[in-house]
């Protein structure tokens, strides 16, 4: 989404990233994916750092920080990058007999 021209904003980026990132942060949650958040993360933040220097030529770098992001996270119009290294990972549990069967005229007794 970076690599396209038709965004005329900042928050115009945000608004088409973020659900993305979202999405791709809820589907992939449950497995071991601590690092690749991480990468994820970093990678992102750099794509969206260098859209905005691409677009501003003539700004320096001091200048598109305190303009563009405060606190070192890319922000517009009250909209924020989204941070997958943020996401909870909610492993799977292994629950063995309290899983009813469907086979069984009564639940499984519990362990």
């Amino acid at each position: 989404m970076t690599r396209r021209s038709s965004n005329p904003t900042l928050a115009a980026l945000l608004r088409r990233l973020n659900p993305a990132l979202r999405g791709w942060c809820a589907y992939f949650r449950h497995g071991v994916s601590s690092a690749t958040f991480g990468y994820l993360a970093q990678f992102v933040w750099r794509r969206v750092l260098g859209w905005i220097a691409k677009r501003h030529p003539g700004i320096t770098k001091k200048a598109l920080r305190r303009r563009f992001y405060p606190a070192w996270n890319p922000t517009d119009d009250n909209v924020t990058l989204f941070r997958p290294d943020t996401v909870a990972i909610n492993r799977y549990r292994y629950r063995g007999n309290t899983i009813a069967t469907p086979w069984a005229s009564t639940p499984a007794p519990a362990a």
